[in-house]
C-alpha cells in the first residue's frame, strides 16, 4: 500500500511537470483545436504497459501535454492505471499545421487512416472501466484513437471518453468512436478546456460513480 502511495506521489510530480511544459511548448493549434507533437511520456515497460492494479484504465493520446494533465488527475483520483497512446511515427510541428495539407489534415480527411501505435497495446481484460482521452483534431478524435479501439477488445466494459480543445466541443467525436467498439457500454463524454483544474476533474469523476476497485 505504501509503495502504491509512493507511485501516486511520483505521478503527481510528473503531472505538475507536464502542466508547466504545456504552458511553455507551442500548442500546434488551429481553429480552436489542439495539436500534438512527439510524445512526452512513454509506458514504463513496453512488454507490460500497464500494471492492472486497478479496475480502471486511463488511455490517453496527448503529446504536447494539454490532455495529459486531465488523464493524470483521473488516474490520481481513482488510483487507475495509465496507458499513453503514442504514434509509431511521432507527430512533428509540421505534421499538425492544419489546412496546409499536413499529415493531420490528410489523416483526418481519410476514413481509412489508422496511424500505427508504438509498442504493445494494453491487455484490457482485467479492467471494468476505461477512460479514453484525446485532443480534438478537425472536430474529431485523432485517427490514432481509431487504431486503439480497433486493436483492443472493450466488449462489456464501460468506456468514458474525454477530450481537450481550445474551444471546439466534443461534438460527434465520441459518437463516431462508439461505432468502433459497439459492444462496450459508452457513457456520455466530456470536453475540457486546456488547463482545467484538478478540482473540476474530481467533481466530474464523482458524478460518474466509478468504482476504482
Amino acid at each position: 500500500m505504501k509503495e502504491k502511495t509512493g507511485l501516486k506521489r511520483v505521478l503527481a510530480t510528473i503531472i505538475s511537470v507536464f502542466t508547466m511544459l504545456a504552458v511553455l511548448l507551442p500548442a500546434g493549434c488551429s481553429s480552436g483545436t489542439e495539436g500534438d507533437t512527439p510524445a512526452l511520456q512513454e509506458s514504463d515497460d513496453a512488454d507490460d504497459p500497464v500494471s492492472q492494479e486497478s479496475a480502471v484504465l486511463v488511455a490517453v493520446f496527448s503529446c504536447t501535454g494539454h490532455t495529459m494533465p486531465i488523464a493524470g488527475y483521473i488516474t490520481d483520483e481513482l488510483g487507475a492505471d495509465l496507458y499513453v497512446i503514442e504514434a509509431e511515427i511521432p507527430y512533428t510541428e509540421e505534421d499538425i499545421k492544419y489546412y496546409t495539407d499536413c499529415r493531420a489534415d490528410r489523416e483526418q480527411n481519410n476514413p481509412e487512416a489508422r496511424p500505427e501505435i508504438a509498442g504493445d497495446l494494453p491487455d484490457v481484460s482485467g479492467y471494468s472501466t476505461v477512460f479514453l482521452g484525446y485532443p480534438i483534431w478537425h472536430g474529431q478524435a485523432p485517427k490514432i484513437i481509431y487504431t486503439f479501439l480497433e486493436g483492443v477488445d472493450l466488449s462489456g466494459k464501460t468506456v468514458i471518453p474525454f477530450c481537450t480543445s481550445a474551444s471546439s466541443p466534443l461534438g460527434t467525436s465520441a459518437e463516431n468512436l462508439q461505432a468502433l467498439a459497439p459492444d462496450a457500454v459508452w457513457q456520455e463524454g466530456r470536453r475540457f478546456a486546456i488547463g482545467t483544474a484538478a478540482e473540476e476533474i474530481s467533481e466530474w469523476i464523482q458524478s460518474l460513480n466509478v468504482q476504482p476497485e
